[in-house]
């Protein structure tokens, strides 16, 4: 298989690399409004404001002033709310030594 028809042939397949790049693109620049991780039936804020970047092959996740997620595009999985306003990211976190994380996303409201 070649490399162009492994690219160009995943855009609609969720698991395929061309769609999770495309979703990072899409998610890039993204102003954040808090950050939210599931902890013992809890949904604790990890961070409020910054935004989202797609830098190189890496996803990252910006807010409170550090970075608070980071992964490999290759492995990323994001999941739009319901609502509209934000997304659940999934994947192994750089940070947290490869440990898979799942991250709630809220957007800052833009009236478009």
């Amino acid at each position: 298989m070649s490399i162009f028809s492994r690219i160009f042939s995943g855009r609609k397949d969720p698991s395929g690399y061309a769609y999770r790049l495309s979703r990072a693109k899409a998610l890039h620049g993204q102003v954040i409004k808090y950050v939210t991780e599931r902890r013992e039936d809890n949904d604790d804020v990890i961070g409020r404001g910054g935004a989202l970047c797609l830098h190189g092959e890496e996803f990252i996740v910006d807010s409170s002033g550090d970075r608070i997620f980071v992964t490999d595009v290759k492995d990323l999985e994001a999941f739009d709310l319901m609502s509209g306003d934000g997304v659940i990211i999934r994947g192994p976190d750089k940070l947290s030594g490869g440990a898979v994380r799942s991250i709630t996303v809220h957007f800052v409201y833009y009236r478009k």
